[in-house]
């Protein structure tokens, strides 16, 4: 693999794995504060970072050795808005500005694996935006997100998380609905 798309890849993989460990965290604050649907998200969601860090390790399957992993990552404890808003702005960092470099780079490398890894995540990370602006909705309301079942669904291949589960298949890799993941 061609050193920047491995660098970046690396970054990726770092930062997908801080968000994991940080929606943890704030989704035990969601719940502590009485938002088990907000936890339920930021759980899915944290599965879902886990998902796109894992596609980033194995897309580095022949890059062996210890490297400085430089990545972005939010710090700090608040309250469940503005954990959420945390949560938003790293989303939309990600879909916005981070992957569409990094999947240029890989593309003028040829890194197809590379590609692919990166371009599930991303459409991945918009979706994870959005689910999280309309739970902040209803938190800033001093409510808690509405679930159609009472489930988080997330697609294990992807990482594309629903708060309804009512996709025949995943929009983003074509998953069916029966291996997406209940919360």
């Amino acid at each position: 693999m061609k050193d920047m798309t491995a660098a970046n890849l690396r970054s990726a993989y770092g930062g997908e794995s801080q968000a994991r460990t940080r929606y943890n965290i704030w989704g035990d604050v969601a719940e502590k504060d009485g938002f088990k649907n907000v936890a339920k998200l930021f759980r899915a969601t944290s599965d879902a970072e886990k998902i796109h860090a894992t596609l980033h390790f194995k897309a580095l399957k022949d890059v062996k050795g210890d490297y400085q992993v430089t990545a972005g990552a939010g710090f700090g404890i608040g309250t469940t808005s503005e954990n959420l808003q945390g949560a938003i702005d790293g989303e939309l960092f990600e879909a916005n500005e981070m992957y569409p470099a990094f999947i240029h780079v890989a593309e003028m490398q040829n890194e197809d694996t590379a590609v692919r890894a990166m371009k599930f995540a991303i459409e991945a990370e918009k979706v994870h935006a959005k689910m999280f602006e309309i739970a902040k909705e209803y938190v800033d309301k001093k409510e808690d997100v509405k679930l159609k079942d009472g489930n988080v669904y997330l697609c294990p291949i992807c990482g594309f998380v629903s708060l309804d589960g009512e996709e025949d298949k995943c929009p983003i890799c074509g998953a069916t609905r029966d291996k997406f993941i209940a919360y």
